[in-house]
């Protein structure tokens, strides 16, 4: 399994290197996660490790939000334990605002904390993200198109599409076509991202680059698996 853990957008800063250059890096608050379900193959068909960030207010969090980290007595839990059904062991913390799986087997245990420590020795990693939504966009800034010509000829229509299909055949547009639409809030990896710095003090990664999302945004950061 590639090690991984969850986190937050911080933003973005720069730091120095020891040979005086500067690196731009993005701050990402990393943990610690709650391991909150451990999947096996014998029981859910696949390995897996769910993990929570961020610890949600009781007030704030559903009956099954709540039931999911904690033993909540209920109908359905005392007719399983009565027909002598083995109950899914719960991590008993708060309910949390970010979760996730990552596919795997990573011989973690639930109830356990993943610290940013567990991704030490890392020099690059993935990050995913939910990227910034910029609501219905035209098709130069959605496809980053060039638009008509700006000289004779063309009046007022610069930012306009100009023509999207065929004229007799087939007479009407191709589907597919990219045109002005719904932009962002789409899910995005960055992929190979170097690993700077870990603030173990802090519960900081520092990374190279640029990651998806607006400052605050959840992230999940992860080994990468790509080659050279």
């Amino acid at each position: 399994m590639r090690k991984g853990i969850l986190g937050r957008k911080v933003g973005m800063t720069q730091i120095f290197q020891p040979d005086g250059s500067i690196v731009p890096v993005t701050v990402i608050e990393a943990g610690p996660c709650k391991v909150l379900q451990v999947k096996t193959v014998d029981r859910d068909g696949y390995d897996a490790v769910q993990l929570g960030f961020k610890d949600k207010p009781r007030r704030l969090a559903s009956r099954s939000e709540r039931g999911h980290v904690a033993d909540i007595s209920s109908k359905r839990s005392a007719k399983l334990k009565a027909a002598g059904v083995a109950v899914v062991t719960k991590s008993e913390g708060e309910p949390k605002k970010f979760i996730k799986e990552l596919r795997g087997d990573a011989g973690l245990a639930v109830g356990s904390e993943v610290l940013v420590t567990y991704l030490e020795g890392i020099k690059s990693v993935d990050v995913t993200a939910i990227s910034k939504g910029c609501g219905y966009s035209g098709w130069m800034k959605r496809h980053n198109f060039s638009g008509q010509r700006a000289t004779h000829g063309v009046k007022k229509v610069h930012r306009h599409p100009g023509g999207t299909a065929a004229g007799t055949y087939p007479g009407r547009v191709r589907k597919g076509r990219k045109m002005a639409g719904h932009y962002g809030t789409d899910q995005v990896t960055m992929r190979n991202l170097k690993l700077v710095k870990i603030d173990l003090e802090n519960n900081l990664l520092l990374v190279h680059g640029p990651v998806p999302g607006p400052a605050g945004g959840y992230v999940v950061v992860r080994e990468t698996n790509k080659v050279g």
